[in-house]
């Protein structure tokens, strides 16, 4: 995935947690998006936004609350 052998294995070997692992280097520059989507994988923003389409709607053409 463009990145050396030598490099994988130390960041592979990190003890920082998972969140911090994600916005490491090395997979915001080998597991792209892009990468995903060739194998397969599906964006979970398009799945909400097709599973919630008023989400892109602007908020004056939905119907207002009233209290009663």
């Amino acid at each position: 995935m463009g990145i050396d052998q030598d490099h994988a294995y130390a960041w592979s070997r990190t003890r920082k947690g998972g969140w911090a692992t994600a916005h490491s280097p090395i997979l915001g520059t080998t597991i792209t998006l892009k990468r995903l989507k060739m194998r397969g994988y599906q964006s979970l923003t398009d799945v909400y936004l097709e599973l919630n389409p008023s989400f892109c709607e602007p908020p004056y053409t939905r119907p207002v609350r009233t209290v009663v």
